[in-house]
């Protein structure tokens, strides 16, 4: 196999980027959709829904880098390993997904260990699948342009299963949308096999031995690893918490409805996955930091604007919708492409991507179990039920939708300033 070239064609960009498509149209069913099915339709408690998915998802934020662990052992082992992996890991998600959409029991305490069990086998099998594509696409290396346009395949067609994951279930039911992720793993995961592939890890004409894959911590070894993370980590709670309370916020803030309930969500992520390209020439002439950095400003105004919004104004939020979902773009494609940067400068290139990237993940996990786990939690004890349009729910929803997202970004934005873009000094960073 050959060293990946530095020009990415659009097959290349299909083949590689298509998986990212399915993993993106369950992810938004399970982490929005789910929720909001579940404490609407089916009665369970916010308190105890919230309780169930803060367990659940940091458990499986626990796992997470043990699972690169596991990847990098089988990309030393053959790419054919890793892709057997992650058929048996596609598999496993399929058959969870459906069970958590369609459940054989209805009774709300059933239902909250129902949940428990299966949402732990989905994410487990979900997360293996996510580090082992995001550790091949990694592992192509490439300068700052080349990874962005890597990363950017890969999350815009995600966008793409986002937006289909929005409109199928309201539009055709529940069934059309298993059905429409059983196709998309199963296509994706051929396309991925035709995909430009990462350098060997040894020589087989030398005789040398494989390289032995970095250990579980060695990514904590890299200072510019743990800066990179903390800004993550910040900036990726002040996206969670609007996605986890987006629904709740149309719903009862704005009292929009049901079309207008899936036309927001169409305007957001088909607006994030329209803004690839402008991202890409950003990169190209302020580096990818200073992009990133620019996303981050962007989405503070919008939400900013926002918390203005009230009963009526649900035309007014499209426009924050459209506007979100490009600053939604950098965050997609940007961060990746700054972290697989930091995987080539340390050296670790073909060794370590997927404990780098088990821990990147654990801290997406983290952040949505906290968000999920607090921010619904918090608004019951303060008085908010599903279904309330008081001034005091309003309120409520206002200051945990908009305003909080915006602090947490202001953070995020301030700590990629000092502790990334100041210290390097030059026009393109990593």
């Amino acid at each position: 196999m050959q060293a990946a070239p530095q020009t990415w064609s659009v097959d290349d960009g299909v083949r590689y980027g298509l998986l990212g498509l399915p993993l993106a149209f369950c992810a938004l069913p399970l982490y929005v959709l789910m929720p909001n099915l579940y404490a609407r339709q089916w009665g369970v408690s916010l308190a105890a829904l919230g309780a169930v998915l803060l367990g659940a998802r940091l458990l499986d934020a626990v796992i997470d880098p043990l699972l690169g662990r596991l990847c990098d052992r089988l990309y030393a082992t053959s790419l054919q390993a890793v892709l057997a992996m992650g058929a048996w890991a596609a598999a496993l998600l399929a058959a969870g997904f459906s069970l958590l959409f369609m459940p054989l029991v209805r009774e709300p305490t059933a239902l909250l260990y129902w949940a428990m069990l299966w949402l732990v086998l989905t994410y487990a099998a979900y997360s293996a699948l996510s580090v082992a594509h995001q550790s091949w696409g990694a592992m192509l290396g490439g300068d700052a342009l080349y990874r962005s346009r890597v990363v950017a395949w890969r999350e815009g067609l995600g966008l793409v299963g986002v937006l289909l994951a929005a409109i199928t279930p309201a539009l055709l039911g529940v069934p059309a949308m298993l059905a429409l992720l059983f196709v998309g793993l199963v296509c994706g995961c051929w396309a991925w096999r035709g995909a430009p592939q990462p350098e060997r890890r040894h020589h087989a004409t030398t005789g040398a031995e494989p390289t032995a894959p970095g250990a579980l911590w060695h990514p904590w070894r890299s200072p510019d690893f743990r800066r990179l993370l903390g800004v993550y980590l910040l900036n990726g709670i002040a996206s969670a918490i609007p996605a986890t309370l987006v629904l709740f916020f149309v719903q009862d803030r704005l009292q929009a409805n049901e079309a207008m309930q899936s036309a927001v969500l169409a305007v957001y992520f088909v607006c994030g996955a329209l803004s690839m390209p402008m991202w890409l020439r950003l990169v190209s002439r302020w580096g990818l930091a200073r992009s990133w950095r620019f996303g981050m400003f962007l989405s503070i105004a919008v939400f900013l604007g926002a918390s203005q919004l009230g009963v009526g104004d649900a035309l007014w939020f499209l426009l924050v919708c459209a506007l979100s979902g490009i600053a939604l773009g950098s965050d997609l494609a940007l961060p990746g492409a700054l972290l697989a940067g930091i995987i080539a400068k340390a050296g670790d290139r073909g060794r370590a991507e997927g404990a780098y990237f088990g821990w990147w993940n654990f801290a997406t996990k983290l952040n949505l179990a906290l968000a999920a786990g607090l921010a619904l939690p918090l608004l019951g004890w303060l008085g908010y039920t599903p279904g309330a349009r008081d001034a005091h729910a309003a309120t409520l929803l206002t200051i945990a939708y908009c305003l909080l997202p915006c602090g947490l970004k202001a953070l995020a934005a301030g700590a990629l300033h000092f502790f990334i873009i100041q210290p390097t000094a030059q026009p393109h960073t990593p």
